[in-house]
């Protein structure tokens, strides 16, 4: 693990050594392995608490990344569902999380409101994402301990007003008084110092770690990954009001093709883009079904390499454009 290089509000929040958090990505593809490979390189991952066959298997990921990690704090990704029952579902695991060492929440979704105290009691920290000021702020207001502030760059969910991150990057230190992540498009260095400079107390990142060795979708996925440019993807669910950035594949596309006749029944959606398919298609490498969270940070995915790897790549990176600034300081 590197000496640490920036402090920051989220690394005195979170007791980690980087201000890099790393997303949960999907029902079952950040998972213990993944996210114990990010928090001994220093940053902060989750877990995706969606997607596991059962209770049982979901303690098995958090007891396997406690181990992993030596005891060192991680945490789980909440993903709030509208439809019926998702609240109660998140609410009957906290106390799973509380055992098993996890001292942090990324919610993301809908409104994760009657989740917060019951974080809160069990000592444990809410990061809320959210695809714009707007929402972040009301976050805030509910009592979260920091927002994730995403743009329309990022892979999964952009929201619908669709603001870039250097927007964003630029408008949510001013207006939100917690510790503020910025999210979306992001995978080098120099973002993350930018990030900073603007105020910003940490960057998070997905698609661009889809290429961690430690992750374990199937080589193919990766390859594809390295070779890409960031124009691979498309916005799809949009009549849904579920905007999604997906990689542009024939599951894809046959979303949008629904879309084009205007249906907006979510049953006639249901099969192509269910997680099922999702996850066949990271296991086998065949992604002909199913929808892959794409962002536009893959231009920067690179080589398939671990993720303590990538990390010092990162920062090395943040160094060598926070040294820049200095040299630009006509005062210094």
């Amino acid at each position: 693990m590197r000496e640490a290089i920036f402090q920051t509000r989220i690394t005195d929040l979170l007791g980690i050594r980087h201000p890099i958090l790393c997303g949960g990505m999907g029902p079952r593809v950040s998972d213990a392995r993944y996210v114990a490979a990010v928090v001994n390189a220093g940053g902060m991952g989750f877990i995706v608490a969606a997607g596991h066959e059962s209770r049982d298997a979901f303690v098995d990921q958090l007891r396997l990344c406690r181990k992993l990690t030596g005891g060192k704090p991680f945490g789980v990704n909440f993903y709030v569902s509208r439809r019926p029952g998702s609240v109660e579902a998140l609410l009957a695991l906290i106390p799973l999380l509380a055992e098993h060492g996890v001292n942090c929440v990324e919610t993301a979704g809908a409104n994760p409101e009657d989740l917060i105290q019951p974080l809160r009691d069990a000592g444990i920290r809410i990061i809320h994402k959210a695809p714009g000021v707007r929402y972040a702020l009301t976050a805030q207001r509910m009592g979260v301990d920091a927002v994730i502030v995403v743009g329309y760059e990022c892979g999964g969910h952009p929201g619908t007003k669709l603001i870039g991150s250097m927007v964003q990057a630029a408008h949510a230190p001013q207006a939100i008084d917690i510790p503020v992540v910025i999210a979306g498009g992001i995978g080098t260095g120099r973002q993350l110092s930018a990030a900073l400079a603007m105020g910003a107390d940490a960057i998070l990142m997905g698609t661009r770690m889809l290429v961690a060795e430690e992750l374990w979708i199937h080589p193919d996925h990766k390859a594809r990954l390295a070779a890409a440019d960031g124009t691979e993807s498309v916005i799809i669910k949009t009549l849904l009001r579920d905007h999604h950035r997906v990689l542009d594949n024939p599951g894809a596309r046959a979303v949008l093709a629904l879309e084009a006749e205007g249906i907006t029944e979510y049953e006639a959606y249901s099969d192509l883009i269910s997680g099922a398919h999702t996850y066949a298609g990271y296991r086998s490498g065949n992604i002909e079904k199913g929808t892959y969270d794409w962002g536009q940070s893959a231009i920067f995915a690179g080589e398939t390499m671990p993720v303590a790897a990538i990390f010092d790549e990162l920062l090395d990176d943040a160094v060598a454009a926070t040294d820049r600034m200095r040299e630009l300081c006509a005062w210094m």
